[in-house]
């Protein structure tokens, strides 16, 4: 195989104990796994002996879940993944955080500070929390518009690019016999002013190990495609279908030209969520197992949430009502990569209620099936120009990932189209990202590029 060869990115989505709701009810782990350290630590652990790219933590500031019915609460991403970071060598760590209930100096100092603790391994993954639910633990009756906390996003962008930019690669001359610590040239200050913030600077971290740290992003609606193709440097997707899943992969590499950035320097990389035996009626029966914890109704509830309509208003054997589902766009507060990755595929392939509700789990797609049927998805999507890599979703931790880094990555490895080893330390270096050089540096790199 040539070292050459164009080689798929994958990432490990660590939802609590799995991406199937009813996981935790197998017992692979103490309930109250989630709050230890030790259970992050051993799944990422088992990612980077794949030589994953990194693992992933969603996240939003609110409770979320029925306390009564299933683990609820998150420890802080940030905080959790730099004890993770220690605890492993090469693999790296997204965590997701808001841009609309945060500041930008003190979350661009925090990822900052992770990316020199880890050694270049930390990425961000920026989100605009559409819940009412978090608005109202930071004084608002809801959450803001749509419209309002994109725009929010794109400022809070510029501005921590700025501030990771603000100190040049050799700043810090560190000439202990002269005295001489660092270049004052080399330390700009921002003096930035705009419509939500007012920021001095410069950062008081200097320039960090990635040179930024890894942005990522995953909103689907115009508002987060604009945001995601100006500053993500991977964007994580929820197409369902193959044919919907190489129409964004095209869009957002056009849209990253358009704004002056090398697409290739864009990184797409669509959710699959998966359910995995050695016999497709052995990861059948794992996956009707898991179902039964949530029983049919639980099932249906799942759907009804995600389009916005009651159960009782819906025909469990007849296709969603579309006269009651409008335009995706008009959806104003909720995600819009979910809702309009579960309704293509529900237009698409006419299923009924009852059918779509064991076809996603989590809003992304869904494979349950064996290792090689995994790998051929994986490897299909890949070559189609549907995505740079993948994030995986495995249905119960730890034995989904064990699995998927036993018996798919090995497929994958033999094929050619991912890697036996790490080629680099940085995350950066993972997913064939450049190193950027600060825009404040003659000739350096501008913040969109």
């Amino acid at each position: 195989m040539s070292s050459s060869k164009r080689q798929m990115s994958i990432g490990m989505n660590i939802l609590g104990f799995g991406s199937h709701s009813a996981a935790w009810r197998l017992g692979e782990v103490p309930p109250t796994a989630y709050l230890d350290v030790e259970y992050f630590r051993n799944i990422a652990r088992i990612s980077e002996r794949g030589t994953l790219d990194a693992i992933f933590l969603a996240d939003g500031p609110a409770l979320q879940g029925d306390v009564e019915k299933s683990p609820a609460g998150r420890l802080e991403p940030t905080v959790l993944l730099t004890a993770v970071a220690l605890a492993t060598q090469h693999i790296g760590v997204i965590a997701t955080c808001s841009s609309t209930y945060n500041d930008p100096f003190n979350l661009a100092r925090r990822f900052a500070s992770i990316d020199h603790i880890s050694g270049g391994r930390i990425a961000w993954n920026v989100v605009t929390n559409a819940g009412d639910a978090a608005a109202q633990n930071f004084g608002l009756a809801g959450a803001p518009l749509h419209v309002d906390r994109y725009a929010r996003a794109d400022e809070f962008l510029d501005i921590a690019v700025k501030l990771w930019d603000s100190w040049e690669d050799g700043a810090i001359i560190g000439d202990a016999a002269r005295g001489v610590f660092a270049d004052p040239a080399k330390v700009h200050t921002l003096d930035y002013v705009g419509k939500y913030f007012s920021v001095k600077g410069p950062l008081n971290v200097p320039r960090s190990p990635q040179g930024r740290p890894v942005l990522v992003q995953a909103g689907s609606s115009e508002g987060g495609k604009a945001l995601g193709s100006r500053w993500a440097d991977a964007i994580f997707t929820t197409q369902t279908t193959l044919a919907d899943g190489q129409a964004f992969y095209q869009e957002m590499k056009s849209r990253a030209r358009a704004w002056g950035r090398n697409p290739e320097h864009l990184k797409i990389m669509p959710g699959l969520s998966t359910v995995i035996g050695s016999t497709e009626a052995e990861a059948q029966a794992r996956f009707d197992h898991l179902n039964s914890y949530l029983g049919e109704g639980g099932l249906i509830r799942q759907v009804a949430q995600r389009v916005g309509i009651p159960v009782e208003e819906l025909d469990l054997d007849a296709e969603l009502p579309w006269h009651r589902i409008g335009p995706v766009n008009e959806f104003e507060r909720g995600s819009h990569g979910f809702l309009e990755a579960q309704i293509n595929l529900a237009r698409r392939e006419k299923l009924t209620v009852r059918e779509l509700s064991r076809r996603i789990l989590v809003g992304h797609r869904l494979l349950v099936g064996t290792p090689e049927q995994v790998a051929d998805t994986l490897e299909e999507w890949f070559l189609a120009g549907a995505g740079d890599g993948f994030n995986i979703m495995p249905d119960s931790f730890p034995s989904g990932v064990e699995v998927f880094v036993d018996e798919v990555v090995p497929l994958l490895r033999k094929r050619g189209v991912f890697r036996h080893e790490y080629s680099g330390s940085t995350l950066r270096d993972h997913l064939g990202l450049p190193y950027p050089r600060s825009q404040f540096e003659q000739g350096g790199q501008a913040a969109s590029a």
